[in-house]
């Protein structure tokens, strides 16, 4: 394969950079490919044994080739013309990879077409790489569940510290940009999974307005509440794969002169450190000429909530059900009520560390014509849709920290990260994007950007006026422990 020494170095690389090494003959979309593939075995297979990667795609070299005929005859697609692009384990292909949401009941299931985003990924041009591990089932599982850890994947591993948590559940995908094993990745989203993997890795992700991207394809939790979202080193990637898969040309300009900033400040639980590098965040985008409201109060949306719990419970037992009935009489499992029974017989492989108490109240719950659930649905989504809707009809954004840095790996206890701030902008459907804002004793913390419906280039541009300004993102290094 290609050595990585020679020339162009894929380190900290931007779809930019790779676009222009391969415009300029220094590299091929094979030879880029090969590096990824190369890194992904020295440091996820070997080395740190990262554990973001479940499995990579056999026909990779093939369609990176392909993809070079095309650029010699033809020119490129666009910015992904050629790229590498990592998919989360939840998101179907029709290819020789599986999606399994990380569960041993769908391992094999070969998904009968492509997923929205990954059909929209191949006409791009990219060169879809591999599928990565998650939080089993999304996190939806058991009610004292490990983030980063499914049955087929393993524990992933945060590359900071290899000790402490990738968070979930989109940990693979945000470990496998942040590692350089590829240039940029595709998580999903309910509440959190794609900004807290984000903050705590230290790199950018951007969960969308609920309805940007489609679901299709996606093995669900919550039709309410699910999207895809791109996770990237820097902010102008993950605006790059935002305009390729939504069919916009946009140039993004870094300029955060004259915005109106709401400061949210109701989040209490931080620890001092976080609130410390918050107040300088504060002062970096006071730099490039944003306004500051401060403070603004938004509502805190409570992860023990229970009617949002219920939303997602009756949500996840239809989405599901109807999933896994569109895979075909051949599919591995062909209900709920299956997986369940397939984990209770495989127990020590399934339930070792966790339960499935979530995918057993799920299978407890009726209909969408429910009152019960037509209630919960219009209280919780109706609260957090007035609060932000109130907060940003006199600003452009809100921003707040993402979440504390990574926690240790817990089996014992389960999850010990504290506060999230991702509920209210998830159970609204409403964008937001994180970009890291510095370090906690060598674990990065992420900032994050709250906008109305449709406002993602609005987010972006801010972002990347604050990235321009602070450069935070640093590399990891794969230390063992803190020490």
């Amino acid at each position: 394969m290609a050595d990585e020494t020679d020339g162009f170095e894929i380190d900290e690389a931007t779809i930019a950079e790779l676009q222009q090494a391969m415009a300029d003959g220094r590299r091929t979309a094979v030879q880029v490919t090969e590096l990824y593939l190369d890194r992904i075995e020295a440091l996820d297979r070997q080395g740190p044994e990262l554990g973001s990667i479940i499995e990579t795609n056999p026909d990779a070299l093939d369609i990176a080739r392909a993809l070079d005929v095309e650029r010699a005859e033809r020119g490129p697609r666009g910015p992904l013309h050629g790229v590498p692009v990592v998919l989360k384990d939840n998101i179907d292909t029709h290819d020789r990879m599986t999606t399994t949401a990380g569960s041993l009941a769908l391992e094999g299931s070969i998904a009968p077409r492509d997923a929205w985003i990954a059909d929209r990924l191949r006409a791009a041009g990219a060169v879809l790489l591999a599928k990565a591990n998650m939080s089993e089932w999304a996190y939806f599982r058991g009610t004292e569940a490990t983030s980063g850890w499914s049955a087929r994947g393993g524990q992933c591993r945060n590359p900071y510290v290899l000790d402490r948590n990738p968070c979930g559940s989109s940990s693979g995908s945000a470990v496998a940009v942040s590692a350089n094993l590829t240039s940029v990745a595709i998580g999903t989203e309910t509440n959190g999974s794609i900004v807290c993997p984000s903050s705590v890795n230290g790199v950018v992700g951007l969960k969308p307005t609920v309805g940007l991207w489609s679901q299709a394809g996606i093995i669900p939790i919550s039709h309410s509440q699910d999207t895809a979202g791109p996770m990237g080193r820097t902010v102008a990637d993950v605006g790059a794969v935002l305009d390729a898969v939504s069919g916009s040309d946009q140039r993004l300009l870094a300029d955060g002169g004259g915005a109106r900033i709401g400061v949210a400040r109701s989040f209490e639980g931080f620890d001092p450190a976080v609130l410390e590098l918050f107040d300088e965040a504060l002062e970096g985008m006071r730099s490039t000429g944003a306004v500051l409201v401060d403070p603004v109060h938004v509502e805190r949306g409570r992860r023990d909530d229970p009617d949002a719990r219920t939303l997602l419970e009756y949500e996840f037992k239809t989405g599901l059900d109807a999933y896994l009935a569109g895979l075909g009489p051949d599919a591995p499992v062909r209900t709920l009520a299956e997986v369940i029974d397939f984990n209770e017989r495989h127990a020590d492989v399934e339930l070792v560390h966790f339960g499935q108490q979530l995918l057993i109240a799920s299978q407890a719950r009726g209909p969408l014509d429910d009152d019960e659930y037509l209630r919960a649905k219009q209280v919780v989504q109706q609260r957090h849709r007035r609060n932000l809707d109130d907060v940003l009809a006199g600003v452009d954004a809100i921003v707040m920290p993402t979440r504390g840095p990574a926690w240790l790996t817990d089996y014992e206890n389960g999850d010990t990260g504290g506060l999230l701030t991702s509920g209210p902008a998830a159970i609204a459907g409403y964008p937001s994007l994180t970009v890291p804002m510095g370090f906690v004793d060598g674990l990065p913390v992420g900032l994050s950007f709250v906008g109305r419906p449709w406002s993602e280039r609005t987010l972006l541009r801010l972002a990347q006026a604050f990235e321009d300004a602070t450069r935070h993102r640093r590399p990891p290094t794969f230390r063992p422990s803190l020490g």
